[in-house]
C-alpha cells in the first residue's frame, strides 16, 4: 500500500497525516504544495468527489490577503485559482488508488489500511 499526500511542511495536519501513515508503515509519498504544486488533473479529481468548496480553505491567510472573502466564483475559475494558488487548499490531501480524503481524516485512513 502506498499513499501520496499533498500539503505543505508547516501545516500540522500535513504533518500528522505523514506520523500517521509511517507509524503503521505504510509508505507515503509527500508532495509540498510550495515547491510543486499539485496540478489541474490532479486537483480535479478531489473537486469531482468532494466539490471545490470542501477544498479551499476560508480561514487561510492567502484567502484573505486575495480578498476572496466577498468573490463569487464559478468552480473551473476556483479550480485555476487553486492550481495557480496552492496554499488555497485545506490541506492535506491524500490519495490512495482511488480513495481520497481532504483535511484530517484518521478514521478513513485506518479504513484504507484495514481494507488493504
Amino acid at each position: 500500500m502506498e499513499v501520496q499526500i499533498f500539503g505543505t511542511r508547516k501545516c500540522a495536519n500535513t504533518r500528522k497525516a505523514q506520523r500517521f501513515f509511517s507509524e503503521r508503515r505504510v509508505r507515503a509519498h509527500f508532495v509540498n504544495l510550495v515547491e510543486r504544486p499539485a496540478s489541474r488533473g490532479e486537483l480535479v479529481r478531489f473537486v469531482q468527489r468532494f466539490g471545490v468548496s470542501a477544498l479551499v480553505d476560508i480561514e487561510s491567510r492567502p484567502y484573505a490577503d486575495l480578498g476572496l472573502r466577498a468573490a463569487r466564483l464559478s468552480d473551473e475559475r476556483w479550480l485555476a485559482l487553486l492550481v495557480d494558488e496552492p496554499l488555497l487548499l485545506r490541506t492535506p490531501l491524500v490519495r490512495c488508488q482511488q480513495r481520497l480524503s481532504v483535511g484530517l481524516a484518521e478514521s478513513e485512513w485506518t479504513s484504507w489500511i484495514t481494507g488493504a
